[in-house]
Order: C-alpha cells, then structure tokens, then sequence
C-alpha cells in the first residue's frame, strides 16, 4: 500500500491510495466467509453453501466494501498524522479515476483535498473597537421596581369598592319590575371585575359598592353584547346567553383587593437575599445594577458583531478552492438545496472565512471548554430564563436540578460548549483590545441593528 499527497495549489491538494491485492484480500475472505455462514440458498444447509457461489453472488460487493473501509481508514489516518489542514472531506477525483475497475487486483483511488488558506490574525492593544453600554435609566428603574412591587404583592378582603378590585357574590336574574325571574339564571359566586365593563354607565354603577350591598346592572349592556364574556359572567355556553339582555342583582359577598408589597426589608430581601440592601436608596441602586447587568450580554454581542466585521477586513479576502468548495458543499446538501449553490456561495465563503478566523483566535487566547464551563453555562442560561419572570435570587438547588435537565439532550450540550467558547473568546477580545466604550440609549443601541454599519469600528 502506497500513499501519496502533493500540493495542486496553495489551497488544494491531490491525495493517492495505491492498494495491491495484499493490502485488501485477507479481510475480503474474512468477509465473505461471514457471508458464507448467513447465507440461505434452496439446497443446500445453513452455512453450507459452496464459497464459489458465495463469490460469484456477493464477491464484488464485499471487496468494494471492504477496499472502502480501508480508503476510510487510511485516507483521513495519513490526514492527521501529516497535519493536513483540511476543509470538509477528501472527494473522488472522478478524472484520475476514470476506467478503473473493481476486479483489477491493483487499484489507485485518487482525493481531492481542499486546504484551508495559511494567514495570521493579528490583534492588540492598537487596534480600537466600539464597546457600547445601554444607559440605565430612571424610568427603567421604577418600572422594574413596580415589577417587583407587583411580584410580591397580596390580595386581601376589603369592605368597599376601589377601581381594580374582585367583586365575588350571587347573580340573580331580574324581571323588569325588578323582582328574581321564576327560573331565571343564578350564579352562586359570580366574579365581576368592574375595571373590565366596557360600557361607562355600567361601570359607575359599582362606584359604591360595599361587602353585604346590592348592585342592579346589565350584563349585555355592560359588555356591549360580547357574548364571550357574558358568557363566562354567567357560567352559561353562549348559545344559552344569546337573548340574555335582563338586568341582574349582584349580593356582593366578598371584595378583593390587589395590594402591591410596600419597598421595606421584607421585599428587598425576597428580590436580592436576606441583608443584601437596606434602604430603598439600595434597594434602587441594585436594581439599577442588576438592569445594567442584564444589558452586558447585549452589549458583548453587538461588540462581537462589531469585531467579526473588524477582524473580517482587516484579515481580507482569502483564497479558496472554488470549485471545490462548491463540489464539497454540493455533496453534504439535501437534494432540495443543491441547485442554489451558486446564488449563496459568497455567503458561504465568509462564513468560512469568519470560522477560520475564530479558530486561531481560540488557538491564539489558548481557550478550551471544560465540563465546568458546560455546568456553569448551563446554570446561567437557567438563571437567565427565570430571570425574564423577575425572579432573581434562585437557590443554588434549584439552579442545579434545572440545568442538569438541560446537560441530559446532547444538542443543548452542543449549544452550550459553543456559548462557552463565544463567551471566552468574546472575555479575551475585550481584554486584548482597546474598548471605545460609547454609553447609549436603548433606542439607539437597537438602531445599530437596523443596518450593517460597520461605523462602530472606525
């Protein structure tokens, strides 16, 4: 067996195998021999039928098998150990190949490899990126604080109505003199929420309701004939309610009251831990901390947006094996994607581009992922995802019990080791370069992404 590799250009190789009948036969005979055992012909014995029809039936099939096997093996062998760098797989080289002949005892396969473009990433302290931190404001403040207001808020019993109060009680049907209609419609503990009544006369008609009082209203008219929610008012299917249009008495049993926590210890230590912060002064300062932190995963990722248009034309334009990309592209396609190959190669050349890029800066910042990493990703995608309900201070359990769900499917796990690398590489960059740090709005910041201005770099 001979294996040969030589360079057709900077950026494509042309790798050979040259097998003699040595180099495969043991294994063919193996295989065939195994085919002899499993073998089912009409006279003859499991396992019995003579090696010479086993030959004849299967032997070509077999020794392309197992000359497959060993061009596998050899080929991405001879790869490695010679620290080829290569783009996607070896392919046939159908020319070299042509006219060759499975039953030849001596056979050449010939590959074609196309090779990744030899350049250097250089960044440092001279070069200079636009690092852009979202301004946190006082109304961002006191709309997260009113979030947590909220959050942690009790409902009580109260004796009269306010705007925003439950009003519980049984609803009796109405005659028009206003007496109880014989065999009209009565909801034991009937829910109305006035704030709800869309009709204004209606509404006002709870304006001074009291607990053990009597209100007289229309439903119709209050809901102006939604009969969804009249519906539902009256625990009815709506085909029931569609010519409901009485009037109705509501004793009024119960009225509940939403009232929002008050910003005292008790809800500073619910939102941030136990003797965190003491005073509302703290209590806003933290928040305002808090929302500044949450903005820095923003901030990073239009920073690496920013550097991968930077780092992209300072490398410049590299040499690539066209053709053989696309033939390498056009390989690894569905049937369906195949045709536009041309319409998106571009795209696909500066996606390449920007991974070769990466991958020396990985080898550049020395960065490896580690089953740490992975964990501690993972509890913070977790933290994240409770964090958008506004719940902040999580117990370390809970933390570890959700993310180890998320480290059982393989494709989270794949996500994460590419977030941990992203983040690593995206800690390094901000350490290496020279930040302009710009402090924006959110409104502006977002406008960054309405075009794909590389104005930040300059």
């Amino acid at each position: 067996m001979n294996v040969n590799f030589e360079n057709v250009s900077k950026v494509q190789g042309l790798l050979s195998v040259s097998l003699e009948k040595a180099d495969y036969q043991e294994n063919v005979d193996k295989a065939l021999k195994e085919a002899r055992k499993k073998a089912q012909m009409p006279g003859f014995r499991p396992g019995m039928v003579p090696m010479s029809l086993i030959r004849k039936m299967y032997g070509k099939a077999v020794k392309a098998d197992e000359i497959n096997k060993i061009l596998q093996d050899k080929v991405f062998n001879y790869i490695k150990d010679n620290k080829i760098d290569m783009l996607g797989e070896p392919l046939p080289n159908d020319g070299k190949e042509a006219g060759m002949n499975i039953d030849d005892d001596s056979m050449t396969f010939w590959f074609d490899i196309a090779l990744a473009p030899q350049f250097d990433v250089n960044i440092g302290k001279d070069d200079t990126i636009t690092y852009y931190e979202i301004k946190v404001t006082d109304e961002m403040v006191d709309n997260q604080v009113k979030a947590y207001t909220r959050q942690y808020g009790r409902y009580e019993q109260v004796d009269a109505y306010a705007e925003g109060d439950v009003v519980k009680g049984c609803l009796v049907e109405l005659e028009p003199d206003g007496s109880p209609k014989e065999n009209g419609i009565v909801v034991e503990g009937a829910t109305v929420m006035p704030q709800f009544i869309k009709d204004e006369a209606e509404k006002a008609l709870f304006k001074d309701a009291v607990k053990g009082g009597k209100v007289v209203f229309n439903p119709s008219k209050a809901y102006e004939g939604n009969e969804t929610e009249i519906s539902s008012l009256l625990n009815r299917k709506k085909d029931e309610v569609a010519g409901v249009n009485s009037d109705f008495s509501l004793e009024i049993q119960d009225i509940t009251r939403f009232v929002e926590a008050e910003l005292n210890g008790e809800l500073f230590d619910h939102v941030f831990g136990s003797g965190t912060v003491d005073s509302e002064s703290a209590f806003r300062a933290k928040v305002g901390e808090s929302i500044a932190a949450s903005f820095v995963p923003d901030s990073d990722y239009r920073f690496m947006m920013d550097a991968k248009s930077y780092l992209m034309e300072k490398t410049g334009k590299l040499e690539f094996a066209d053709d053989l990309l696309k033939r390498i592209i056009k390989a690894n396609r569905k049937n369906d994607d195949k045709d536009d190959i041309d319409g998106t190669f571009d795209r696909s050349k500066e996606e390449l581009t920007w991974h070769l890029i990466q991958e020396k800066l990985v080898e550049k910042y020395s960065i490896k992922v580690e089953d740490d990493d992975v964990k501690a990703m993972a509890r913070e995608a977790t933290r994240a995802q409770f964090a958008q309900y506004g719940m902040m201070n999580l117990p370390d359990e809970l933390l570890d019990n959700y993310s180890k769900e998320m480290l059982k499917k393989r494709e989270t796990v794949d996500g994460l080791v590419n977030r941990a690398i992203e983040s690593k590489l995206t800690a390094a960059l901000k350490n290496d370069v020279k930040l302009k740090k710009k402090k924006v709005s959110m409104e502006e910041f977002n406008k960054l992404f309405e075009t794909t201005s590389t104005a930040g770099n300059k």
